[in-house]
């Protein structure tokens, strides 16, 4: 769910009280642009019946609650050889179906014909949120070369990625596995990824570091082992619940979408 609210605020309560009274306003918008035939007027009869015929088809795409014609709106330019047309769709940009914008532009695009042209755009067509983790994916990689570096030894250096990995994992799905009863934002699985990462490799680097500190001067592996996490672990701990606090601090607050992504990444730093 990429849809963000205030409850409470003035201006939820200007946007409720529109998509209430004025639904048509309340969804997001397009623009289709007319440019004339060389030499023409977008008020000639021949392009502004390739106009009005658009204009019939695009109100007939899905989900458009209207369609403002320029001839209606006097959106036409000074000199008559452009015009926009306004159509306003019945849900969010979220909320718009695969094929929506699609079948808007193949409806008007029997207007771009014969010298005229058709340009469609607004705030319908602007970039969705991604959903793709390619930057995490470049992060990890490059978090693995560095520690492979640091320590000369790729098995060691895997550690505390496997760690951090397996944490932000269970977390998201754990966050998923909610989505049936509450509302979960893409944003909140981003937080929570990337700062489980974060923490995760960073946390179990102290550990790993200490044990290895005690295996150069000669303490056995399962001693060491054990006193790396009596003492860096102690640290790791306090550390991880100071941001375990802070993140389920974003609640205080009462906007659902923060309250979301502060106990996501809470969730992830305390697994």
């Amino acid at each position: 769910d990429n849809t963000f609210s205030i409850p409470g605020s003035e201006s939820q309560r200007a946007l409720d009280r529109m998509k209430t009274d004025f639904p048509t306003f309340s969804g997001t918008s397009a623009q289709i642009v007319f440019t004339a035939t060389d030499g023409q007027k977008v008020t000639d009869p021949a392009d502004s019946a390739r106009i009005r015929a658009a204009l019939g088809a695009a109100a007939s795409a899905p989900q458009v609650a209207k369609v403002v014609s320029p001839f209606d709106a006097h959106t036409i330019s000074a000199d008559g050889t452009t015009a926009v047309a306004q159509v306003r769709y019945e849900v969010p940009q979220s909320a718009l179906e695969p094929n929506a914008l699609d079948a808007l532009k193949s409806a008007v695009a029997g207007a771009n014909q014969q010298g005229m042209r058709v340009d469609v755009g607004g705030s319908a067509f602007g970039n969705a949120p991604s959903e793709s983790h390619r930057s995490d994916i470049i992060g990890v990689g490059v978090a693995l070369v560095i520690l492979t570096l640091t320590f000369g030894s790729l098995l060691t250096a895997g550690i505390p990625v496997v760690t951090a990995l397996f944490g932000v994992a269970t977390a998201i799905f754990g966050a998923l596995s909610l989505t049936g009863t509450v509302s979960i934002s893409s944003t909140a699985q981003s937080l929570a990824l990337m700062i489980g990462l974060a923490v995760g490799i960073d946390y179990a680097l102290f550990i790993v570091s200490r044990h290895r500190f005690h295996l150069a001067h000669g303490m056995e592996p399962e001693e060491s082992a054990a006193l790396a996490v009596g003492t860096a672990g102690s640290a790791v701990v306090f550390a991880g619940l100071t941001v375990v606090i802070a993140m389920t601090g974003l609640t205080v607050v009462g906007i659902p979408y923060l309250t979301a992504m502060g106990l996501a990444a809470a969730g992830a730093v305390l697994i």
